[in-house]
């Protein structure tokens, strides 16, 4: 486990310190036990993990198959997703979007990835007014537009499996795909709002500031 969790409330960052800002429960059919060291589970146990944030005290819940039938199963109990929350002048389709992907990514990684593509269309189309036919082609006229390594990026997932084999046709198609696929889509998807929008955002934020300290300080000096 890492030693730090990301709160899905605030965002904020916090190190795991046990009895503080977490706990775990490993319950099985025949018993249920809560020291942080047990390492000796029985048949079907699964880890019902409890973060506290110290920053906004909310509580988050996940859920972890040890062994047996459960031995794949990893999911967030509350909330119901790890999606980040994004600002709100991010338009609302692209954060619904995302974050309906990012709630169905361990029961439907095909759904998940399918509503990753439309929110990375809506992206391009909205931060870049690049509206064609085809995703594949919306990319390709973005290569001249953003840096290398965020152009290679999002052109590469078109050789990751399903996904990339079918880039090139109606975003809605829904297609095979993995849990990391889907997962390395949704990363994808965040490191995108933050580099475009976030970043856009903070610096015109930032040279409005500045103006407006010059206008104060030329105010003064003609008093």
């Amino acid at each position: 486990m890492s030693n730090n969790f990301i709160c899905p409330f605030c965002n904020s960052s916090f190190p795991l310190v046990w009895d503080n800002t977490y706990k775990s429960y490993k319950p099985s059919f025949s018993s249920s036990d809560t020291h942080p060291l047990e390492t000796k589970y029985h048949t079907n146990t699964i880890k019902l993990n409890f973060y506290r944030c110290p920053t906004c005290d909310a509580t988050s819940l996940t859920l972890e198959g040890l062994n047996g039938e459960f031995a794949n199963i990893s999911m967030p109990i509350h909330p119901n997703s790890l999606a980040k929350q994004f600002p709100e002048y991010i338009p609302k389709s692209i954060r619904s979007d995302y974050e309906e992907a990012y709630s169905i990514i361990s029961l439907s990684p095909k759904a998940s990835a399918t509503l990753s593509r439309r929110c990375l269309q809506g992206m391009i189309r909205d931060f870049w007014k690049i509206s064609k036919l085809r995703l594949i082609d919306e990319i390709n006229a973005l290569q001249d537009k953003i840096p290398i390594a965020q152009w290679n990026a999002i052109n590469s997932l078109r050789s990751i499996g399903n996904i990339g084999a079918h880039m090139e046709k109606d975003v809605n198609v829904v297609v095979e795909v993995d849990p990391y696929e889907a997962e390395r889509l949704l990363k994808l998807i965040e490191l995108l709002l933050e580099k475009w929008y976030i970043a856009r955002h903070d610096e015109e934020q930032l040279l409005t500031d500045i103006s407006n300290i010059a206008k104060d300080k030329k105010t003064l000096k003609s008093k």
